[in-house]
């Protein structure tokens, strides 16, 4: 994964000292979950990160030349409430998880463009409630995993109109199986051998599967 340095990010990066900080976002329906591993709350491009200091781990993220999915784990301890009841209660799997690495300059601001490092979609999560406090440990899918995933598609009216809105062609099958189809119609042929000889329509039996 080939990733942009902002001209500050390469200057720090060769630095004699660097303050490497850490943003983890998490997305959850009544609103994303922003940390990273300092004190006290950082407002970074109009985002305000919630300081878990040392409680925040993130297992290494690793990275090879093969186009292999390789995921990621977050674990968050020492939480109480409202974090507990909205890891607990609301819908995560397959939400997005985003993890980047920033640093801090001697006057303890962020240093333009922290860099993306982790993107993947949430997967099991295990809460550990002790009563007053608790933990979270999040595995996280790579993005890459959607490439392993099966597209699974059907001969229906409603899968149809996923790229077809307008399409009525599907919403006519169920009414035609194993329906009988007359073939032709009833003739007057011409006098043969002093009679008349009326022909006969052909009855088709067609069976669509």
């Amino acid at each position: 994964m080939s990733r942009v340095l902002s001209s500050e990010m390469q200057t720090v990066s060769t630095a004699d000292l660097v303050r490497p900080i850490v943003f983890v976002e998490a997305a959850f329906d009544s609103g994303n979950v922003n940390l990273w591993n300092g004190i006290g709350d950082l407002t970074y491009n109009s985002v305000t990160y919630i300081g878990a200091g040392n409680l925040l781990g993130i297992s290494a993220i690793e990275e090879s030349s093969d186009l292999v999915a390789n995921g990621a784990k977050v674990v968050l301890s020492g939480i109480g409430e409202p974090l507990i009841s909205k890891a607990r209660d609301e819908d995560y799997q397959g939400r997005t998880l985003d993890i980047y690495l920033g640093a801090m300059d001697e006057n303890g601001d962020v240093i333009s463009s922290p860099v993306k490092v982790f993107s993947g979609f949430m997967d099991v999560m295990v809460v550990s409630d002790s009563g007053e406090t608790g933990e979270i440990a999040i595995s996280v899918e790579n993005r890459l995993i959607e490439f392993e995933r099966t597209a699974i598609r059907r001969n229906t009216a409603e899968d149809q109109k996923i790229d077809y809105p307008t399409d009525k062609g599907f919403e006519f099958v169920a009414s035609i199986q194993e329906k009988d189809i007359v073939w032709g119609r009833t003739v007057s042929r011409g006098r043969t051998g002093g009679g008349n000889v009326d022909g006969e329509g052909v009855s088709l039996d067609i069976q669509i599967r």
